[in-house]
């Protein structure tokens, strides 16, 4: 499921899925914290690895990279996360700057920690020079509360850019 959680027309979070990305991008002062890029190596050879990052007040929101890939050399990679002024909605972009991935993914899992997913979606080529995102089609993977990843057996092996737009997750008493 690539559309907003829980809104029933497909449109609206999307909307504030973009109007939150346009926020963290523009970086004004009194909408979003500053973002943080972290870069990292994405490694072939058929291994599971991850990469992890916190953000927010006492590090309360974490995004988690799990993935295995095939053929090529290290990619770098980057991170970018940041919060709502009020520390409720978090962003995590995970892409290769580059665009497009060379590599042959065979699973990928971007998890969320302390908040709960409202839209997220999955890319085969990240948005370069003229070039715009390419999605991957809805039934290559799956976004559940927790996490977005790859569906077996359908998810045709590329990646390069993953977006989650996510609220914090409030406790039953």
């Amino acid at each position: 499921m690539a559309a907003p959680r829980g809104n029933s027309d497909g449109c609206g979070g999307a909307w504030f899925a973009a109007l939150l990305l346009a926020a963290v991008a523009l970086r004004p002062a009194e909408a979003v914290s500053e973002p943080t890029t972290v870069a990292f190596d994405v490694r072939p050879g058929g291994v599971v690895h991850s990469f992890s990052q916190n953000v927010g007040p006492g590090d309360k929101f974490t995004c988690t990279f799990t993935y295995a890939s095939q053929g090529g050399t290290n990619e770098q990679w980057q991170m970018s996360l940041g919060t709502s002024e009020d520390h409720q909605h978090f962003t995590c972009i995970i892409w290769r700057p580059q665009g497009k991935s060379y590599l042959y993914f065979t699973q990928f899992k971007a998890e969320v920690h302390g908040a709960e997913i409202e839209y997220a979606m999955a890319y085969s080529k990240a948005a370069f020079e003229r070039e715009s995102d390419v999605p991957l089609k809805n039934e290559e993977f799956e976004v559940t509360k927790a996490a977005v990843a790859h569906r077996p057996g359908a998810f045709r092996a590329e990646l390069s850019k993953l977006v989650i737009v996510a609220k914090e997750a409030h406790s039953e008493l």
